[in-house]
């Protein structure tokens, strides 16, 4: 397997972890500010946030595997960890209460 297939293989898995990851990090600081009626009100927020953030983590994934990989794949896996933790961040921080910080 190359490693630009390595990117193919890669790319959705680390997606589908960041969104996730993003996700329950969100859930939980919405839970602690008591954003929403109850847990069941934000699940479609959640779902949409998610996704646009799987997205994109995938995109950046893609093209650090696939591309920085061929040269150095361990610059490239650090890339992504950092990217991905530069996401979740500010995911969280951008998302964290909708209506201003009161908690």
């Amino acid at each position: 397997m190359t490693r630009g297939q390595w990117g193919c293989l890669v790319a959705p898995l680390a997606g589908l972890a960041t969104g996730a990851l993003g996700s329950v990090l969100l859930a939980a600081a919405w839970r602690a500010c008591e954003v929403g009626v109850n847990g069941a009100a934000n699940g479609l927020a959640l779902i949409v946030y998610g996704a646009l953030l799987s997205a994109i983590a995938a995109a950046w994934w893609g093209v650090l595997i696939g591309y920085v990989g061929r040269w150095n794949l361990a610059v490239a896996a650090l890339g992504g960890v950092m990217g991905t933790a530069v996401m979740v961040w500010i995911f969280v921080a951008l998302l964290q209460v909708p209506n201003g910080y009161r908690c």
